[in-house]
């Protein structure tokens, strides 16, 4: 910004980088952890060179959440392998769902579910799992 006339300088490509930088975050994109909605939480490899970061760009839906993905990047790990606390959130995801699993029936097939029951108990399994990896994180030390 020009400190004399108070009028924001245009922005200037820089060479490694052609074209318009993307000043916020991409609105329709997921959390990396949770799948929850994003809200501005970003994190992309450091140790890539420029053109390659924007395939390690992750999106979260808080500190959190941003939290937990630096702590498995730094660690090496991708978010596909399950973690010392996905594997400590995995318990409580089977009680709620055994407790889904009881409503319906457990002799009941998975493919005789009519969709609602099918909804519920996607929606209660990932709801566990969402709240017990909060607890979890609010429970751990945050690495900044």
């Amino acid at each position: 910004m020009s400190h004399v006339a108070e009028i924001p300088s245009p922005p200037a490509e820089a060479a490694d980088r052609p074209g318009f930088d993307r000043l916020w975050h991409p609105r329709p994109v997921l959390c990396a952890v949770c799948t929850a909605r994003t809200r501005g939480f970003g994190w992309f490899d450091p140790h890539r060179p420029r053109p390659a970061r924007t395939q390690t760009r992750r999106w979260f839906c808080s500190m959190g959440c941003q939290a937990a993905f630096t702590r498995k990047a730094k660690k090496g790990l991708s978010m596909v392998d399950f973690t010392e606390e996905e594997t400590q959130a995995l318990p409580a995801v089977m009680r709620a769902l055994a407790l889904e699993m009881e409503r319906i029936g457990w002799d009941q097939p998975l493919g005789q579910l009519t969709q609602n029951d099918m909804h519920r108990l996607i929606v209660t399994t990932v709801e566990a799992f969402r709240a017990e990896m909060a607890e979890i994180a609010a429970e751990s030390e945050i690495p900044f």
